[in-house]
């Protein structure tokens, strides 16, 4: 708690401050220091900070209002005593700034702020929409000139990426994946065994591997695994002014960085996929496996109810969100700001946009299938 003590003295106006000088304690004396100054102008101004025990910017900032306002209205000196070496330094650092003033309250409060901030967000929505489809027509249209001029993509970088990005995300798909078909054959096993009909787990698997959960568990760890790297990457270099010498010596920042990304990216998220299902399907069978049921007998549940139909709406879905993974983790890279949090807010932009549109994608597929009878 701060609290002041006012007194008019011989030389003019002193005020005595003791508690804590902390945003929670100025709130509640700003007022009133700001309205005491009121006509003594040509006094000379104390200020005591004595028995101030707890000292932060805050408290600077009410000092420094009060000198200036001090300053304005005339008054002599201002004197300012009971400072130590760590107050006296932020004081010094706040008053080299502009302290900004407090806007007016307007009418309609806390409704009008809750329209405001809604409105602000909508309008960084459609901002960030519209960069999101600019950036995917330049990157369309650097891809479409890489397959006339193969020779201008890099494909070493596209390699390194594609090892990155794939081959090193074969453990952590393999032990969700198996994880996954294990539980989910546990789970479905319970009502069914009810009925005698254990052996349509594997029809159950085998079609939700194929179907969703292969394509959909494999993007959502390549998006925290690789969307993050791409944007953390990009992030780096942009703070670096890596991108800015790329431009100066007229090499384009998306065909050079941001298109062996996307390749990479839109090739191995279908592999991995295919891997995930393989692995998700074998969790299932360990479960009718320990129910004695053969192998043979899974195995020609799988096959005799999962289509190519299925396989090829899967793998539909597998492309779509490849490219959304990494052109997600690249854009979020390339909106870098400067800081020393930047590259990690970055990174975790990249990972909840690319869940978020995933997710999204996901969701239209299946509407889009369901029309389509597929």
């Amino acid at each position: 708690m701060t609290e002041l003590h006012i007194k008019q003295t011989d030389t003019g106006l002193a005020y005595l401050f003791s508690g804590r000088m902390d945003a929670g304690g100025i709130a509640g004396i700003w007022d009133r220091a700001c309205n005491g100054l009121a006509g003594h102008g040509g006094a000379a101004l104390t200020l005591d900070l004595s028995g101030v025990t707890y000292f932060d910017m805050a408290g600077a900032a009410l000092i420094v209002h009060l000198e200036r306002m001090a300053r304005d209205g005339n008054h002599d000196t201002v004197h300012m005593t009971g400072l130590d070496k760590s107050a006296a330094t932020l004081v010094e650092r706040v008053s080299q700034t502009d302290l900004a003033v407090p806007e007016p309250a307007r009418p309609g409060g806390r409704i009008r702020r809750m329209v405001e901030n809604q409105g602000r967000s909508l309008g960084e929505f459609w901002q960030d929409a519209k960069t999101f489809i600019a950036f995917f027509g330049e990157l369309c249209w650097f891809f479409f000139a890489g397959l006339l001029r193969p020779g201008q993509i890099r494909w070493k970088e596209t390699l390194r990426v594609a090892e990155q990005a794939g081959v090193n995300a074969l453990p952590i798909v393999a032990l969700i994946s198996f994880i996954v078909g294990l539980v989910m054959a546990f789970q479905s096993a319970i009502p069914m065994k009810m009925f005698g009909a254990e052996i349509y787990v594997a029809n159950l698997i085998g079609l939700a591997m194929v179907r969703e959960l292969g394509p959909l568990m494999t993007a959502i760890v390549l998006a925290g695994r690789s969307a993050s790297a791409f944007a953390a990457e990009i992030g780096t270099m942009k703070i670096n002014e890596e991108i800015d010498a790329l431009s100066i010596m007229g090499l384009e920042p998306v065909r050079f960085l941001i298109l062996p990304r996307v390749i990479a990216s839109t090739v191995m998220t279908p592999l991995l996929t295919v891997f995930a299902i393989l692995v998700g399907i074998l969790g299932g069978a360990v479960v009718i496996l320990s129910m004695g049921h053969p192998f043979s007998a899974y195995y020609n549940q799988v096959v005799g109810f999962v289509t190519w139909g299925d396989f090829v709406g899967g793998m539909i879905k597998c492309f779509v969100f490849g490219v959304l993974i990494a052109a997600t983790g690249c854009i979020r890279g390339y909106q870098t700001r400067q800081g020393p949090s930047a590259v990690g807010e970055a990174a975790t932009r990249a990972v909840v946009s690319s869940i978020i549109l995933i997710a999204v994608f996901d969701g239209i597929f299946s509407i889009i299938y369901y029309v389509l009878d597929v």
